[in-house]
């Protein structure tokens, strides 16, 4: 039997499309940050020379946890492994039908993505489950028919979603019998263990997802695991969309559920500096070189919900709510066929970069407007970046040309377009919730985040910004506290008139036995979940329950939920449709303080203020690892946790 390695530092590592990112905490909760630049040729260069930066011993190391962005990477790329769908004969094609939303609502001439598999490789399977029945058996020998007819299609891994499995999985498991038997070591990947819920589509969709991306990320994974490990460092544990970690071993074999790993980590370190802060419910802006992540925290812990697409893929698993949109720090400026100053979705990223990184860019970017416009010091950057005023106005310069604009005044319209995306992004993860912004503070970090902070809390109301500590790097602090987390997900449809105490516990039981071993014992804390909805509808909400509720519970929580969410409430039944559970232990802890700050500008030049200290906008404040502005009209405060509340000046 292995030894346990000893408790030792717990550390971080966010890879963006910009910067690598890397926080460690020690026994006793004091924390180190690290910035170097990403190589997205090879994601594991830059987590190895991060950990070179951290400059301690890997004997020392406790654990590591990681945000990768290999599974958003892949779906974005389509680089993905070669996939066939099996699926009932007669919906071969719910790919291609998808549902009834357009691409675009006005632009009849849009397309949706492509599907993940082409409708070559999907093969019918001649069978179907009814409601109550077995409407059509699988046969033995139609599953070795239809396994021979995938092998002839040649694929890297085989996607199994059949009609209703997510009550009655016999089918698919006959199947997946017959295809490991036809091709041994091939993987089969089968929609009633991806997601045990209703709707073909969506459950398709994860099914397939999870099929095209598991290859690639497998092997990224355990590549990385090796490098660690030969160099002596601790297993690698891995940040998952939902937020919280697990092993690198079990996150490879559920791999969607790695597609906003790096995102996820963000929102939870976001929830944990804003509950010391006392701020427990907030909205959360994360601003980094190549792209910016709106999230919600509610009650002092991030909105969680299912569903959601990634890159223009449904993947419907538990997710921590992020929105993303393409207005980070090295989204480009150009010009649109109507004469219109756009920004984004093509980022300089990490190479060339900004013109201002010097690395030989040449377009102009949101980081390139802010050194135009002084509001980032000319001083060395964390990740050994030094910045070239001359090479950003050259770029700007270029773009105020063909708009027929002044060089500032184009500098001015680039943030203002990056603004107003992001805006956008804040309005729909809060207002389309039912959450008022005026009423929740803005958690502004990643390199870009305190720079727009205020200019973001003016657009939606809003009166206080807190800018974290660590706030250029806080996405790899909430990946170093981040607990351990096991979810299981499971099908019910029933009215949840009709369920009593002893079904609800029963439920609640067996989704507790499904988190795995690794989650029994003492030491976790357990929550549970109920996607419900009135009759009828075509969406639900998740509802918290205990293993002590009975129906009425339920639906006395939707009809408070509901009414929160939608403004109204109905005279209908309400049903079921699914319950999920998730097991956490316990979160790594971490002891923050004031850090040395230095400051420029013609009011204040400092290093390590005093607790006391506010400064009135208009001001810049160059952090450790982040630049911030305080607007004019706003005064910002220093916190003894070491970040700064910006609030306006009455």
């Amino acid at each position: 039997m292995a030894r346990a390695r000893p408790v030792g530092q717990s550390v971080g590592i966010d890879v963006g499309g910009t910067f690598t990112d890397l926080v460690s905490i020690d026994p006793s909760g004091r924390v180190e940050a690290r910035k170097v630049l990403s190589t997205p040729g090879d994601q594991s260069e830059g987590v190895a020379t991060a950990l070179l930066a951290l400059n301690a011993p890997a004997s020392g190391i406790g654990r590591i946890v990681h945000g990768t962005t290999v599974a958003t990477n892949t779906l974005l790329e389509r680089s993905g492994a070669r996939v066939v769908l099996c699926a009932t004969e007669g919906i071969t094609d719910v790919l291609e039908l998808r549902r009834q939303e357009r691409a675009s609502l006005y632009d009849l001439s849009r397309q949706h993505p492509a599907s993940l598999v082409p409708q070559e490789r999907c093969v019918g399977v001649p069978e179907r489950i009814e409601p109550g029945q077995r409407g059509r058996s699988l046969t033995m020998t139609a599953a070795e028919v239809v396994a021979r007819r995938v092998e002839e299609l040649a694929p890297d891994i085989v996607a199994v979603s059949l009609l209703h499995s997510y009550l009655d999985p016999s089918h698919e498991r006959l199947l997946a019998d017959a295809l490991r038997r036809e091709s041994p070591g091939r993987d089969v990947v089968l929609s009633s263990e991806v997601l045990p819920e209703i709707r073909e589509y969506e459950r398709t969709t994860t099914a397939v997802a999870e099929a095209y991306l598991r290859p690639g990320v497998a092997r990224y994974l355990r590549s990385l695991d090796q490098q660690l490990t030969d160099s002596g460092y601790p297993a690698l544990a891995v940040m998952t969309s939902s937020g919280g970690m697990r092993s690198g071993a079990e996150a490879a074999l559920a791999a969607a559920t790695l597609a906003l790993s790096g995102p996820a980590g963000g929102v939870v370190g976001a929830a944990f500096v804003a509950t010391l802060a006392g701020f427990t419910d907030a909205l959360t802006i994360d601003i980094g070189g190549t792209s910016a992540d709106a999230g919600v925290i509610l009650g002092g812990a991030p909105l969680t919900e299912a569903g959601g697409a990634v890159a223009g893929v449904p993947i419907a698993l538990p997710r921590v709510l992020v929105e993303t949109v393409s207005a980070g720090g090295g989204s480009i400026g150009w010009i649109d066929d109507g004469g219109a100053l756009r920004v984004g979705p093509r980022s300089a990223g990490a190479r060339p970069g900004p013109a201002a990184f010097g690395r030989g860019g040449t377009a102009a970017t949101v980081t390139d407007a802010h050194v135009v416009l002084g509001h980032i010091s000319p001083a060395p950057m964390s990740g050994g970046v030094t910045l070239d005023r001359g090479a950003a106005e050259s770029a700007v310069r270029a773009l105020a040309s063909e708009l027929g604009a002044t060089v500032e005044r184009t500098a001015r319209g680039i943030v203002a377009s990056a603004n107003a995306a992001m805006s956008r992004a804040l309005r729909r993860v809060s207002v389309e919730r039912g959450i008022d912004p005026r009423r929740c503070a803005l958690v502004a970090f990643g390199g870009g985040g305190p720079l727009h902070g205020c200019a973001l809390a003016e657009q939606l109301g809003m009166d206080r910004v807190l800018v974290p500590p660590f706030a250029g790097v806080l996405s790899a602090l909430g990946l170093a506290i981040a607990p351990e987390r096991r979810e299981a997900l499971g099908g019910v449809m029933r009215r949840a008139s009709e369920l009593r105490g002893t079904d609800v516990r029963a439920l609640c039981d067996d989704l507790s036995q499904r988190t795995g071993g690794g989650a029994r014992g003492n030491g976790w804390t357990r929550q549970w979940w109920m996607r419900t909805r009135y009759e009828g509808q075509g969406h639900e909400l998740d509802v918290v329950v205990t293993p002590d509720d009975d129906g009425s519970a339920i639906v006395s929580r939707f009809t408070d939920a509901h009414r929160a969410r939608y403004g109204y409430v109905l005279e209908r039944p309400v049903e079921v449709i699914g319950a999920r559970h998730a097991a956490l232990g316990a979160a790594h802890p971490a002891r923050l303080e004031r850090r040395g700050v230095a400051s420029w500008g013609e009011d204040m030049v400092d290093r390590g203020a005093p607790l006391d200290v506010t400064v009135r906008g208009p001001s810049v404040v160059t952090l450790p690892d982040a630049t911030m502005l305080i607007a004019s009209g706003w005064l910002g405060r220093a916190l003894p946790l070491g970040g700064w509340l910006l609030e306006r000046d009455p």
